[in-house]
């Protein structure tokens, strides 16, 4: 008698298996995510900088601004990066 557990597994498989991914399409997907996490630290320090110095002068509409374009730069390069990991996970 199977667990729910194996059942459930089986039933994901079954609708979408696994991919198997060659040692290069791995290198792939770690350079992806360096250069990605590279791009998100670059725009966090700059945008960082400019969040602090509208602190410091009391912008908050300023702060306000760069906080929602900072979040929209990452969801942005977040999609991005998905977008090409998945090329690379079909084999595109």
């Amino acid at each position: 008698m199977k667990s729910a557990y194996e059942l459930a597994m089986e039933r994901l498989n079954q609708q979408s298996p696994s991919i198997k991914l060659t040692d290069k399409q791995k290198a792939q997907l770690a350079e992806i995510d360096s250069k990605f996490n590279a791009r998100i630290a670059e725009r966090e320090l700059t945008l960082g900088g400019e969040i602090d110095h509208a602190r410091e002068t009391g912008d908050y509409d300023a702060i306000a601004t760069l906080d929602q374009q900072l979040t929209d730069d990452k969801n942005k390069l977040e999609a991005e990066r998905e977008s090409q990991k998945e090329a690379i996970r079909q084999g595109k």
